[in-house]
């Protein structure tokens, strides 16, 4: 069976603390019985944080306070170029033990202008351990995206492929059956995980423009025999998170989660906020 990577390996450092990456439930609520989690270095059931641009002093505190659920930051879209201090930023990860890499529409941007090499140069001078390959934007032949992520993967990434369209109009001509074999496509060629598009706003790709998940696709994709442990949803509102929650399980892979969201979504996740407080309870309690 093909080990399934952990987000230990996205990361080029080592908990600065003892304790970093133990998660706060088994650290304060042991007298409670809450929903098994799997604990960091994990495969599933991972936190996928992104940072829009927070101030570097913001973001260490972040980082400082909630590593232990956090396994992985996507400095969104292409706002890299255009922060000050992401040299830092990629130290503060490194030394916590989390791995990050910039965002797809990043990478859309360097092969719609050629400059792939160039594109690559820079993540490894970066010291990014994973690249995410998308479409979302750009025009891009299946048959060259599949290229891209074994050529990715054969130069040592972690590859995290995504499927599914910025626009949600668009996002709307893509049906279940073509959701699957995109999918299957991008993991038989090598992508450690796939990410299904909504955006970080929530209003497309997977999701209707009025924020609400694609049941009738995601139910699809879920019956199809996809290893769900390999696919990455965005999920930015606290409504998808809690939908996919409670159809998938604690352990379902989160991503895009605003950085002032990743307590919130543990508190989700073990059925400590109204929203999956009786979901994950066996009969109500007196």
């Amino acid at each position: 069976m093909t080990r399934l990577p952990v987000m230990s390996d996205l990361g080029n450092g080592r908990a600065a603390l003892r304790g970093l990456n133990t998660p706060a439930a088994t650290q304060h609520t042991a007298f409670l019985d809450l929903p098994a989690r799997t604990c960091k270095p994990r495969s599933h059931g991972l936190t996928i944080a992104i940072d829009h641009g927070t101030a570097t002093s913001a973001f260490g505190d972040v980082v400082a306070s909630h590593a232990g659920l956090i396994d992985f930051i996507k400095f969104g879209w292409g706002t890299c170029l255009v922060t000050k201090d992401m040299r830092v930023k990629v130290e503060i990860l490194q030394a916590a033990g989390i791995g990050y890499c910039f965002g797809g529409t990043l990478f859309e941007k360097a092969v719609w202008q050629r400059r792939l090499d160039a594109y690559i140069a820079f993540c490894r001078e970066f010291g990014c351990p994973a690249i995410e390959v998308s479409d979302g934007t750009i025009e891009l032949a299946r048959a060259d995206k599949i290229a891209k992520i074994r050529q990715l993967k054969r130069e040592g990434f972690l590859v995290l492929s995504e499927v599914g369209y910025k626009d949600a109009a668009r996002s709307l001509t893509m049906v279940a059956h073509q959701w699957i074999k995109a999918i299957g496509e991008e993991l038989e060629a090598g992508a450690n995980y796939v990410i299904l598009e909504a955006r970080e706003s929530g209003r497309s790709g997977i999701c209707h423009g009025n924020g609400e998940l694609r049941l009738d696709v995601l139910e699809e994709i879920i019956a199809s025999g996809i290893p769900l442990q390999r696919l990455v949803f965005e999920v930015p509102s606290k409504a998808m998170q809690e939908e996919l929650i409670k159809r998938l399980g604690a352990d379902v892979n989160c991503a895009n989660i605003p950085l002032d969201g990743i307590v919130p979504l543990e508190t989700l996740r073990v059925g400590l906020r109204f929203d999956t407080f009786m979901h994950f309870e066996g009969k109500s309690h007196a």
